[in-house]
């Protein structure tokens, strides 16, 4: 799981983007630190009133700490939070020095929530009263400033969170590369369809109306099969621009900014199933929060439930069906899955079923950076799952 690829909570603006297991190791390496120093300051100065207030910031710093997700989608949340984290640490290291350590763990929290230039100030804030404290701990601070031992400190900072933001802009640019590369084998795909199904379809529609045209008074009989034929060829081509047109991203999809345009678009395309085969029960499944993504993932996700569906009442003869929409900290998963009669996945090649096929659900889905696995076993039913990253920028 990429450090740079994983996803931003509303109000969340920092370069270093969050990870989940990033979070917890930053929360155990804090929860160590802090037990860690006030150990070592109850056995140097006892536990008297200040050692009382001492433990008492400390626990209060831990269990702050860990409420990075009480309020998830608030966007004032995070910037609260993380002001509450430098205030909190900066007084218990004012009391008592030897909890500057403390400031790698906080300093990661500011470097994932605030904006760049206000992340540089904070962190530049932070280093001063870490080498204030350490001056202080270890007695040197009588003996005057040590300029070195100020700039040190500062330029090693300065010098993290600019790696970070380089880092963190180079991620951008390459999802972003990413993103092009998949629109661009979109407009592909969607002019070649276009092309052998609509186009062709007209083309026949054209040649067989003149034709129809030219017999019309000295045979009749064969004017009335060309219009018949034409006829038929429209209804197909209908159907093919349907098709064309269900695989696109839904307008509402296009300025979804929480998340539901999506969940209703995915309880759209199990009521189609429902509707297209009455015998089977599909139920929608929604787990986590929903957030906004890219509209060419929502597209994604719709687009490979449908295609999944239609497999299902196609091929499965499936009872039951569930469409579950996760929503995770670093990506977004959907799974479908059926009790129908399933098959083995390796004996199935490239399908010929336009936008509905496997090959082209894991082609869409590398396209965007996602991924696309298939669980099946004769006689065990199918899941489909496919699996997109998302961002912080994603998140609106």
């Amino acid at each position: 799981m990429s450090l740079l690829s994983s996803v931003r909570r509303p109000g969340e603006h920092g370069i270093l983007a969050p990870a989940a297991r990033l979070d917890r190791w930053l929360l155990v390496v804090l929860v160590v630190l802090l037990v860690t120093c006030a150990v070592r300051y109850v056995d140097r100065h006892g536990l008297h009133a200040t050692g009382i207030a001492v433990l008492a910031g400390a626990l209060a710093l831990g269990l702050a700490y860990a409420t990075r997700g009480l309020l998830r989608g608030r966007p004032w949340w995070p910037t609260a939070w993380v002001s509450a984290m430098v205030v909190l640490w900066g007084l218990l290291t004012a009391v008592a020095p030897s909890f500057a350590w403390c400031a790698v763990p906080v300093a990661f929290a500011v470097l994932q929530v605030l904006p760049f230039s206000w992340a540089v100030g904070t962190v530049v804030a932070m280093t001063l009263l870490l080498t204030a404290a350490w001056q202080r701990l270890d007695g040197s601070w009588a003996d005057g400033v040590d300029p070195v031992q100020v700039a040190g400190p500062i330029g090693i900072a300065l010098v993290t969170v600019l790696a970070y933001r380089a880092l963190d802009l180079e991620s951008r640019a390459r999802q972003l590369a990413q993103a092009e590369v998949g629109a661009l084998a979109e407009r592909t795909r969607l002019s070649r369809e276009i092309h052998d199904s609509v186009g062709q379809g007209l083309s026949s529609i054209n040649l067989l109306l003149q034709a129809a045209e030219q017999a019309w008074d000295g045979q009749p009989s064969t004017a009335r099969e060309h219009v018949r034929t034409a006829a038929a060829t429209a209804r197909d081509g209908l159907d093919e621009v349907r098709r064309v047109v269900r695989d696109l991203a839904p307008a509402e999809l296009t300025d979804d900014r929480t998340g539901e345009a999506l969940v209703e678009a995915l309880r759209k395309a199990a009521a189609e199933a429902v509707q297209a085969s009455p015998g089977l029960d599909v139920a929608v499944r929604v787990h986590g929060s929903p957030v906004s993504v890219p509209p060419a993932v929502a597209a994604a996700l719709v687009r490979t439930a449908r295609g999944a569906l239609a497999n299902v009442r196609e091929h499965a003869a499936a009872g039951r069906a569930a469409v579950t929409l996760t929503y995770q900290l670093d990506e977004v998963t959907l799974d479908v899955r059926d009790d129908g009669r399933g098959f083995d996945p390796s004996a199935v090649g490239p399908s010929g079923t336009r936008g509905r096929g496997i090959a082209g659900m894991r082609d869409r889905a590398a396209g965007l950076g996602g991924r696309t696995e298939v669980e099946s076993a004769p006689g065990e039913g199918t899941t489909v799952s496919v699996c997109f990253p998302v961002r912080g920028e994603d998140v609106t």
